[in-house]
């Protein structure tokens, strides 16, 4: 068969990934706060966009310029774009749904800030305006570990050299207060003995708070003890063996230490009041709450209502008046092109952002409806659902489900949840009955180890009896694995721990 070129003609369907495109999937995947960072920095680039600030609750203006608000058919045009997306038509569930904010009700004093940036009550004329009697004022700043050491420091070692070594050793310290450097490197980088960084480093490990400057585990608990005088052999022979407590083994630990069982808790309980981690209560990083972007809440009628949370989503309009002003006035090619590209990037922006919206409501409507006997029992009724379900019932893609859902949190009456958890394997029902959630199995589990008396641990063998009894068909193995990722020790070391009373 002889190869020679030629021409055909082939019609195939493809999907192009255009930068719009590309811009709406990601959209998706963002939470509100995300969301709001990326909305602020397009803000800057596009003339054309302006910030809404308009109330929910407020009613549309009589007069003054008509920026273009999000148009229902561009936006299905947007969803017949997005991979494997049916048409995206307004959310219509069949319990009751509503997308509307909920004005904050006007009850009790509170404060209202007017433009002058004075503050007063709503039932009284107080105005903080005057600079002495600012309340920032009377806050004091936290101290940081550098700053309290460093006040011990000039205060315990009166001699520079010494005082010299002493901010280099804590520079050091990692977050937990513990000395991770080579002394011996330091030593040699200052051109000094090791005996005298040696002896300024006992000297420093006499600071507050106690542990600090510990080279290991076992040394910042012996220094806490020592500044509470218990630190006596039989202890310091349990804290060189903390791998056997680690194990466990009391055995092992009533030999090395030479005392009783009843002298052997006592040490352990004070170990256990001791903190591993001293630097911790300095530096420590503020925990930032969850913010939910899907909020959820019972009907006064029955039935659960789902909406965005307002607070935190952004909202953008383009202006079409400046828009036209601009463009009639611009000369030039390059102008006009550059107009009229931010005017496309902007509307799709805001386009993107109505569709963005409406697949969120979809989704986690659907979500409720699938859990709803988890919303109102508790987690033991939490049904095995996957991404699939969803995008059955609703008509779009599994990827586009996925993303939804994607670093994204609903507050409920039961607590604030990642749109993730209520998405879990199946776990098959004994004897033909129906599938249980795998995270209602681990919650079962955790139930059952719980209540469990000193005198009649239960083994991994004895909670599949349990469960099995229960409905539940489970292997050992599974058990054993969902006890682990609970980090719930096993059955012998719990008895050892019950049996000291711990």
């Amino acid at each position: 068969m002889a190869l020679t070129p030629r021409l055909d003609l082939r019609q195939t369907q493809s999907l192009v990934m255009t930068p719009q495109l590309q811009q709406a999937i990601k959209l998706l995947q963002l939470n509100n706060i995300e969301l709001s960072a990326f909305v602020e920095m397009e803000l800057e680039r596009n003339p054309l966009l302006e910030r809404d600030d308009t109330p929910f609750d407020a009613a549309p203006p009589e007069e003054g310029p008509a920026p273009e608000r999000p148009d229902p058919e561009m936006s299905d045009k947007l969803v017949d774009a997005l991979p494997g997306q049916a048409d995206e038509a307004p959310l219509d569930v069949d319990y009751e749904n509503s997308f509307q904010s909920d004005s904050p009700s006007d009850g009790g004093e509170g404060y209202a800030t007017d433009w002058s940036g004075s503050t007063r009550s709503a039932g009284g004329n107080a105005n903080f305006d005057d600079p002495e009697s600012s309340l920032e004022q009377t806050l004091s700043s936290e101290i940081s570990l550098r700053d309290h050491l460093t006040g011990q420091l000039n205060m315990d070692l009166p001699d520079p050299a010494e005082r010299l070594i002493g901010l280099h050793l804590m520079d050091l310290l990692n977050e937990a207060g513990y000395l991770i450097g080579d002394l011996a490197e330091l030593a040699e980088l200052l051109g000094c003995p090791l005996e005298k960084v040696e002896a300024v480093l006992a000297k420093l490990q006499r600071f507050d708070p106690p542990g600090i400057f510990a080279r290991s585990l076992s040394e910042c608990l012996a220094l806490q003890l020592r500044e509470k005088n218990r630190l006596d052999p039989a202890m310091q022979a349990l804290l060189d063996n903390l791998e056997l407590l680690g194990r466990r083994d009391m055995a092992g630990l009533l030999k090395v230490c030479g005392i009783d069982q009843e002298d052997l808790a006592e040490m352990i309980g004070e170990i256990r009041a001791l903190d591993p981690k001293p630097a911790l209560a300095f530096d420590s990083a503020v925990a930032q709450p969850v913010t939910p972007d899907v909020l959820m809440r019972a009907a006064a009628g029955g039935g659960w209502i789902v909406e965005l949370n307002n607070d935190t989503l952004p909202r953008v309009l383009v202006n079409t008046r400046y828009y036209t002003k601009i463009n009639s006035s611009a000369r030039a090619k390059d102008d006009k092109a550059y107009l009229s590209e931010q005017f496309q990037s902007a509307n799709w922006l805001v386009k993107s952002l109505h569709q963005r919206a409406t697949t969120i409501l979809k989704v986690a409507s659907e979500i409720v409806r699938q859990q709803e006997m988890f919303f109102q029992k508790g987690i033991q009724f939490l049904r095995p659902l996957v991404l699939r379900d969803i995008a059955e019932v609703i008509g779009m893609h599994e990827s586009t489900v996925s993303r939804v859902t994607a670093n994204k949190y609903m507050a409920t009456p039961r607590g604030i949840y990642e749109l993730k958890y209520f998405f879990t394997q199946a776990i098959a029902g004994a004897d033909g009955a129906e599938a249980h959630s795998a995270e209602a199995v681990r919650h079962r589990i955790k139930t059952l180890i719980d209540a469990e008396s000193p005198k009649e641990i239960l083994s991994d063998d004895r909670i599949v009896e349990i469960l099995k009894a229960d409905g539940v068909d489970i292997a050992r193995r599974t058990v054993a694995k969902y006890r682990e990722a609970m980090r719930i020790p096993s059955s012998v070391q719990r008895r050892r721990e019950k049996s000291l009373g711990a």
